[in-house]
């Protein structure tokens, strides 16, 4: 299966260059810089050894941290965190490296090989995707597996190793690929961002992800995050529809935490469920837009789309228990 794996990004890439050579129109890179400080953490981790922690931390600080500090300094925390803190964080995925370093080392040695073909198979439904955002591939200090963060005021695009080797890398798949390639299509760039705004931004990743990967399961997609997450969710779907209803318009982080991360909320519904429903409010939207059509929405027209699509949800299962 590796094999196959390598060859198929290749051929992807051949069609795709081939169709656009066809069409006229002009072509475009097939990945964006990548700046990678993956391997640079896997470097000073294994010459650091044996070693005290300040010795590993001064050869952090040096070799990774100081390539990109907007990322690793506190100052985007804006004194939510000190620099003592940042410092264990960083003594924290020291320690915690061993028992992933060997999927993160093969998802850095293959990072760079497979990206391309994952843009090239994206750009089958997106042929616009100019990949031209510079990459940042890191260590994330258990932050995120991807994505995009506002540092020094632009977004940034990033895929975090560490995470994506999480459970022996098995969710950094094709469909992972794409849902986070799409945030970098679609930056939605909203003045303030309340519920639907997330739901919106992770359900379109997710339903653009899934029309690429049509057998996707539920654990590629990783909605077994936590275990049984959709499963459990369709069980109570009428109370979560009502719920997420009465939250739409919520920028408390209690709301949005409860939706999208993993501590969950008090609600007894399962954590992270944002991202399934969102999932099916962009299917529904689906029922009456194209998928070029939805991704192109503005922030400002995005309210009311959202709105309708969970009323009509709730509708349908009005009378679930």
């Amino acid at each position: 299966m590796k094999r196959l794996f390598r060859i198929c990004p290749l051929l992807l890439a051949a069609l795709l260059a081939a169709g656009t050579a066809h069409a006229g129109t002009p072509s475009l890179p097939p990945v964006m810089t990548v700046h990678d400080l993956a391997g640079p953490f896997a470097d000073v981790w294994e010459r650091n050894v044996g070693k005290p922690d300040e010795a590993f931390l001064r050869d952090f600080k040096t070799s990774v941290a100081a390539r990109f500090p907007a990322f690793y300094g506190v100052r985007r925390y804006e004194g939510g965190k000190t620099e003592a803190q940042r410092d264990a964080e960083i003594l924290a995925a020291r320690a915690a490296f061993p028992a992933l370093r060997e999927t993160y080392l093969d998802k850095v040695a293959r990072f760079k090989q497979e990206l391309p073909g994952y843009i090239a198979s994206f750009r089958r439904l997106f042929p616009d995707y100019a990949a031209k955002n510079d990459l940042w591939f890191i260590h994330s200090l258990g932050e995120m597996d991807g994505g995009k963060r506002r540092l020094d005021g632009e977004l940034v695009f990033i895929f975090g190793a560490d995470m994506m080797s999480r459970s022996g890398g098995k969710y950094a798949n094709a469909f992972f690929f794409h849902h986070e390639l799409f945030h970098d299509y679609q930056p939605m760039e909203c003045r303030s961002w309340p519920v639907w705004a997330s739901l919106w931004q992770e359900g379109m990743a997710s339903h653009a992800a899934r029309q690429l990967n049509p057998g996707a399961s539920e654990d590629e997609m990783m909605l077994n995050l936590p275990l049984n997450m959709a499963a459990d969710t369709r069980r109570q779907m009428k109370r979560a529809l009502d719920d997420l209803y009465a939250k739409l318009d919520s920028t408390d982080q209690d709301a949005y935490s409860g939706l999208f991360l993993r501590r969950g909320d008090q609600t007894g519904m399962p954590a992270r469920r944002g991202y399934y429903l969102g999932m099916l409010v962009a299917e529904e939207v689906g029922r009456t837009m194209s998928l070029q059509e939805m991704a192109r929405l503005p922030c400002e027209d995005v309210r009311p789309v959202v709105v309708a699509a969970v009323e009509r949800l709730r509708s349908a299962h009005a009378t679930a228990n």
